[in-house]
């Protein structure tokens, strides 16, 4: 494993030189949360990619896989799909905007009333996305080193804190780059055609395994609906997704880069599902689905080529969990802690924006870390941050983008409504049932539609402002200080 343990902890190291050299960059507000909005269409397509495939939709996907066969691949197939909609639908609108949060799009949208509680929502959602994701470091450790659950969770989170703290988004847009080139090579080019002829070619797999592993709708329709609405509509509205957006240069990279991003995250679904269905070949006894990655890697893979699949593992873990962080860091400082102090935030010196944005992330990530230690149950807190967040901030998000007659009354009353009854019917029916998300959904689109047409229409000032901004036609509040990221030429 010497082999092995070298490549891995080059990689980590590399993360780190990543984040120093992006610490040169970031000397704006604009360039520490959005990497100064010049993301050209490679850099914005790979780190749109990095973020969204993690550490569930690599290990948990080939967990899928190991349990249902190739229909496994439909979570992270829909969220491909949240991406692929996200990107031809919304993402060039979303990029005009020049905002930072989606509370300030609802802000814009609806006349500056929605932005705390919308953010409070979208903080705890970013928090525990973020929690989940570093939890996840302790299974990758514990196989390449045997290491105890707290202290791997503290090495790998101090490792994913550090460079996001020293550049913000341009240490994580690079460190990104490096993970997706890292994912590419280790999950689609390697793992997967070993895994293949390991397990003795596509026919030797139909031959040891029930026909339903190759049915795609076998792992059921009310899962697959399940998804679609956590997973598609949870891509459209989730503040990291949103934050990757506003970091493309035009909108045009935005549009065509996030399409690449969703249709390689489609590939990277059936290749999940794939390698599982191998591992259920080879290994027809695992305790758990989600020990088939880490077991077909140490077990079938040379040396060298497994610690790069190991380090492509850690790197989808670190892509989502830096991109929550800086997400959760952004949303508590812009959305929640500046209007809780009644700062209207005027034009400041780049230093203290700066400053203060990297305080946040250094206060959050440590946070996420005491908070990943306590916790137990994964699966659940994920899925109250996504039921939260879909049930509560689906409606006024799309609502605001595609109705005009939409108030911020009906906004409130959407994520309110919304919300309750999520946590209501979670607390009825479970955590991990499909009802708390489908009649949370439906109670926040009767609240918001009912109490929109119940108010008066939004001024007509505030929709001309939102309009022209739509339209990239107004300027946006960023830095004064954008005219330093201006010299600085768009990244390829």
């Amino acid at each position: 494993m010497a082999v092995d343990y070298l490549v891995i902890v080059v990689y980590l190291a590399g993360m780190l030189a990543m984040g120093w050299w992006g610490m040169r960059r970031a000397r704006s507000k604009s360039e520490f949360l959005v990497a100064g909005r010049r993301l050209g269409p490679a850099m914005y397509s790979g780190t749109m990619a990095a973020i969204v495939l993690g550490g569930a939709s690599t290990i948990g996907g080939v967990g899928l896989g190991y349990q249902y066969g190739l229909s496994g691949a439909w979570m992270v197939f829909t969220i491909g799909l949240g991406l692929l909609a996200l990107s031809v639908f919304f993402s060039a609108r979303i990029a005009r905007l020049k905002v930072y949060t989606v509370s300030e799009m609802l802000d814009l949208r609806y006349g500056g009333r929605a932005g705390v509680i919308s953010g409070l929502v979208m903080w705890a959602y970013t928090l525990m996305l973020a929690v989940t994701s570093t939890i996840a470091y302790a299974t990758i450790f514990d196989v390449l080193f045997d290491m105890n659950r707290t202290l791997a969770i503290v090495l790998g989170g101090s490792i994913v804190v550090a460079y996001s703290t020293l550049g913000g988004m341009w240490s994580i847009t690079l460190t990104d780059m490096v993970q997706f080139v890292v994912k590419t090579i280790g999950v689609l080019l390697l793992l997967l055609p070993i895994a293949v002829v390991k397990a003795g070619g596509f026919a030797e797999m139909k031959a040891q395994l029930p026909t339903e592993y190759f049915d795609p709708l076998g792992i059921g329709g009310e899962t697959i609906f399940t998804y679609v609405l956590i997973y598609t509509f949870g891509m459209l509205i989730g503040q990291d997704i949103w934050q990757r957006v506003f970091t493309a240069r035009s909108d045009r990279t935005a549009r065509w880069g996030g399409t690449v991003a969703g249709t390689y995250c489609l590939a990277y679904a059936v290749a999940g599902a794939v390698i599982g269905t191998a591992a259920k070949v080879l290994y027809p006894k695992l305790a758990s689905p989600d020990d088939a990655f880490a077991t077909i890697v140490k077990d079938e893979l040379p040396v060298g080529v497994r610690g790069l699949v190991l380090a492509a593992a850690l790197a989808a873990v670190m892509s989502t969990s830096s991109g929550a962080l800086i997400a959760c860091a952004t949303v508590a400082n812009n959305d929640i802690w500046a209007r809780l102090r009644g700062i209207v935030r005027p034009e400041r010196e780049q230093h203290d924006e700066v400053k203060g944005n990297r305080a946040f992330i250094l206060m959050m990530g440590l946070a996420v870390i005491g908070t990943a230690i306590a916790l137990n149950d994964v699966v659940q807190a994920l899925t109250v941050a996504y039921n939260l967040l879909v049930g509560g901030l689906l409606v006024p998000i799309l609502g605001g983008l595609l109705w005009k007659r939409g108030t911020a009354q009906g906004a409130l009353a959407s994520v309110a409504v919304g919300g309750l009854a999520v946590i209501g019917l979670m607390a009825t029916y479970g955590i991990l049932a499909n009802e708390p998300v489908y009649y949370g959904l439906l109670a926040s689109l009767a609240a918001y539609v009912a109490v929109s047409l119940a108010t008066r229409p939004t001024d007509a000032a505030v929709l001309a402002a939102w309009r022209e901004r739509l339209a990239g036609r107004a300027p946006a509040h960023d830095n004064a200080s954008e005219t330093v990221s201006e010299q600085v030429p768009a990244a390829q």
